[in-house]
């Protein structure tokens, strides 16, 4: 019995906030995240979900920007702008190739908080991945267990 009055008490927190438009690429958004939720609690899950189609999160490295670069360069190649064989061609040439990559990054993140504090490793970060030319804002939800 005493689990589930534990379980009782957590808390679960939510705010939907809006990020300004990004250029392509692959872009670290640790701060905005973190000052959209004021005070993290000493333990805790934060889950981080985009509420877009053509674009996804992912935690990489944070120290060297070679690797953004080369993340691009290997996605591009997997899914180039103006492929012949794409079918769904009416948002423009860069439209099925982001929902392509954003399928294989995913549109979610769950990130452990300990001592009030994301508790990312020391060459981490949280990544928007723009995937469109000109994607315009981007939503996200982000869902605090505490």
């Amino acid at each position: 019995m005493r689990g589930f009055f534990y379980f009782c008490r957590n808390m679960i927190t939510q705010k939907e906030i809006t990020l300004p438009a990004y250029s392509k690429g692959l872009h670290i958004i640790d701060r905005a995240i973190e000052s959209a939720m004021d005070n993290l609690p000493e333990n805790g899950l934060l889950n981080i979900f985009i509420k877009h189609t053509s674009a996804g999160l992912t935690i990489n490295e944070n120290a060297d920007p070679d690797v953004r670069a080369d993340l691009m360069k290997l996605l591009e190649r997997m899914a180039p702008e103006d492929a012949p064989f794409y079918e769904h061609t009416m948002e423009g040439p860069d439209d099925m190739p982001a929902h392509f990559k954003s399928s294989v990054f995913g549109p979610s993140l769950t990130v452990p908080v300990s001592n009030h504090r994301l508790n990312l490793g020391t060459w981490q970060s949280i990544y928007l991945c723009e995937f469109r030319n000109h994607g315009g804002p981007r939503r996200l939800v982000l869902t605090l267990y505490s």
